[in-house]
Order: structure tokens, then C-alpha cells, then sequence
């Protein structure tokens, strides 16, 4: 494909307009000659260019998600023509990968890898994938694509090791795992043909500011995530005795509940009770006109879904019905992103706890766009948790 700049020049778009106004304020936040970019920045600017779908908050393998191509965005200083970067951390796995050493060490580190880049496959349906890059020097910004492969397991060579870190080759990349930091790098190279993009800072941002202050009406954002109005964290999981556990014939697992034949796919994600205590009116009301809306998910697919398993919730006195669950229409939807592609479970076999924790991820983020349309998101393990602490703060 063409490189990200070209396509850019050639919709006359703004992201080299972007990335070099940001650098050009880079002495608000430093008084170096080399531009300052936060990656978080970089993120946001390469999704709004790109109208590519951005991933960092589900904590994955890819930044972004364009026309099904996973992209990995980094931004680092380069002086020279090449640089160690951070590509992943294991601190989840630490305390084995400690026992180990060598070419073992090096071989379970790339079985993380290359899990950790599947299941983002898996989960957003990417065909595949490369590294966009903006390295940063005095005065200039060098823009270049990359690839973004799996470690290849079975052509690791070159292992040095020393007290700090453990150093190997694949025969396409060189990495670094630094153990007191549980994290592996690669080495980046810049290619000759990459973009060069000189850089003036400007000797007082801080005026520039004040001008468009001063003389232009700022529109504030309507587009921050906000607890209950416009996004809720669900739990893919139950508590009995203070732990977590997966229902054995409801939630994740209700295609094995009785009653009525039904599909192997058919699943709902819990909504507890808290989330309408706190949010009534996030989800539609279970006996409304309203109660089918369309699910994004983030494959690109949309269903039809509703809230299910009606509930008798009593708020401000009031008895109301809400449901305890969200399932798709056509009761397979959300079974086969989970059940299918996240999971990668057989027929028949049921999800567990255990399975949510080896993938790292037991909760989904919803995100409310309108009354009509709503995205469903993975997120990492404990997220419906720390969600819970920090809503605790909000008024009933």
C-alpha cells in the first residue's frame, strides 16, 4: 500500500499540518531543539487524519484499526539512524519468565508476542498489520512504515544475555527483553526513503495561545467519555463469595441453559444492578418501543441488540424495569465475537474465569453514541472493577 504521507498529500489532508503545528509548540512543554510529541497526541492525530479507529484504550496489540490493517503507532527521539523501542510488557507473566533463561526465555517471550498480536487479529478482524513511525531529531520529523510481524519462533538466533537483559534475532528484526522491567524491545531502523520533515519551533507558544484565546470562540468537546452518560463498563463474569466465576448456564455461558433449544452462540453480558442505580437512563427501558438499538462491534459488524432478563429496580421509590442483560437479536452476534474469536472456544465448551484471565480481558467498555447506536469494546482484566470504585463517588 501507499505509505501514510502519500495518501495524506494526495487528499490534501491535515496530518503533516497536524504533526507540525504540535512540534512547532513543542516549547511549552521543553526548551530542547528536538519537537516534543506525546504518543498519546500522535494516537489522536493519526485517527482524525486517517478516520481510523483507535484502539489504545482497549489496551492491545495495535494502536489503530485502518480498513482492517492493525497499525502500531510510535513516535520516539532517533539522533542516529536507528533505535531500541518498546513493543510489549509482561508484567502479567514476570514471575515465570523469571525461571527462565536463553533461548527459553527468548521462545515463551515470542509465544506472548505473537498470542498478543493473534488475539487483536482475532478481535478486530485485521488482515494485517505494520508500524507507523515518527522519529523526532533537532529541528525534524521522519515519517516511515515498517512491518509489524510475529516473532518467527522457529528462526530465533544471535542470544546474548547479560545480568540486565536478554538480546535475539529472528532473522527479520533484532529484540531486547529488559527483565527488570518485564519489557521487550525491537530495533526500528529509518529506511532511506523515509519522509524528512523540517521543524521551527516557535520561540513563544505561549502568545500564540493567548491569540487564539483571545480572538476565536472555542467550542468545548463533546466527545469525552463520561461514566453513565455516554459510556459503562460491563463485566463479562459474577461474584459469589467475594470471587469471580462465570454463570455455567447464563451470561457468557447461556447457549447451555434449558428450556428451549438454542444456539450455540446465544450469550448475554450481565448488567448488574449498580449500573441502573447509577445510570437509569443509560440503556433503554426493557418494555420500550426504544429497546432495540444497533451494536457496533469491533469488527466492523453491527446487530441488533436489546436488554433481556427483566429485573424489578427500585429507584427513588419507584419500581422500574430494567434488564439484566444485553444480548443481540439474532442471539448469536455477540457469541461469536466473544465465544469465537476472543475465547477461540470450541462448540459445546464452556467459557470459564480461568480463560478470561489468560487472556487478560473480563470486561467490555460501552459506548452510548445515541439513543439508536451503541460500541461494544473489550477491556482489561479488572476494568468493571475499578470502574465501580470510581463511580462510588457519584451521587445515586
Amino acid at each position: 500500500m501507499k505509505s501514510f504521507v502519500e495518501i495524506d498529500q494526495e487528499n490534501n489532508g491535515d496530518y503533516i499540518k497536524l504533526l507540525s503545528a504540535i512540534s512547532k509548540l513543542s516549547g511549552l512543554f521543553s526548551e530542547s531543539s528536538i519537537p516534543l510529541i506525546n504518543y498519546r497526541v500522535a494516537e489522536n492525530i493519526f485517527c482524525r487524519s486517517f478516520s481510523a479507529n483507535n484502539l489504545s484504550r482497549s489496551d492491545v496489540a495495535f494502536d489503530a484499526d485502518y480498513n482492517s490493517i492493525g497499525i502500531g503507532l510510535k513516535t520516539f527521539t532517533c539522533p542516529s539512524n536507528a533505535s531500541m523501542e518498546k513493543v510489549a510488557e509482561f508484567n502479567k507473566y514476570s514471575r515465570k519468565l523469571k525461571k527462565l533463561q536463553g533461548k527459553d526465555l527468548a521462545l515463551k517471550l515470542s509465544e506472548h508476542r505473537n498470542e498478543r498480536i493473534d488475539f487483536a487479529n482475532r478481535i478486530y478482524d485485521i488482515d494485517s498489520s505494520l508500524y507507523h513511525i515518527v522519529a523526532r531529531r533537532e529541528r525534524e520529523l521522519i515519517l516511515f512504515e515498517t512491518d509489524y510481524q510475529k516473532i518467527d519462533i522457529t528462526n530465533i538466533n544471535s542470544i546474548k544475555e547479560n545480568k540486565a537483559s536478554l538480546q535475539f534475532e529472528d532473522g527479520n528484526n533484532l529484540y531486547s527483553f529488559n527483565y527488570s522491567k518485564s519489557t521487550l524491545f525491537r530495533r526500528f531502523v529509518i529506511p532511506n526513503d523515509a519522509f524528512h520533515m523540517p521543524v521551527d519551533i516557535i520561540d513563544d507558544p505561549y502568545s500564540l495561545l493567548l491569540d487564539i484565546f483571545n480572538n476565536n470562540k472555542l467550542k468545548p468537546s463533546e466527545n469525552q467519555l463520561i461514566p453513565g452518560k455516554n459510556f459503562v463498563i460491563l463485566p463479562l463474569y459474577g461474584i459469589k463469595n467475594g470471587q469471580k466465576f462465570v454463570f455455567e448456564k447464563s451470561g457468557l455461558n447461556q447457549w447451555n441453559a434449558g428450556g428451549r433449544k438454542r444456539n450455540e452462540n446465544e450469550i448475554y453480558i450481565p448488567v448488574p444492578a449498580v449500573i441502573h442505580h447509577k445510570f437509569p437512563d443509560f440503556f433503554p427501558p426493557i418494555e420500550s418501543d426504544k429497546n432495540h438499538f444497533n451494536l457496533h462491534l469491533p469488527n466492523r459488524k453491527v446487530f441488533k441488540a436489546s436488554m433481556c432478563q427483566t429485573a424489578h429496580i427500585t429507584i427513588d421509590d419507584l419500581k422500574i424495569n430494567k434488564g439484566k442483560g444485553l444480548m443481540t437479536k439474532s442471539n448469536k452476534g455477540l457469541g461469536e465475537w466473544l465465544l469465537r474469536n476472543a475465547l477461540q472456544l470450541k462448540k459445546g465448551e464452556p467459557a470459564t474465569i480461568e480463560m478470561l484471565d489468560k487472556i487478560g480481558y473480563d470486561s467490555v467498555i460501552l459506548i452510548k453514541k445515541d439513543d439508536d447506536n451503541y460500541k461494544i469494546d473489550i477491556a482489561k482484566s479488572n476494568s468493571f472493577n475499578n470502574f465501580i470504585k470510581k463511580i462510588s463517588v457519584l451521587k445515586n
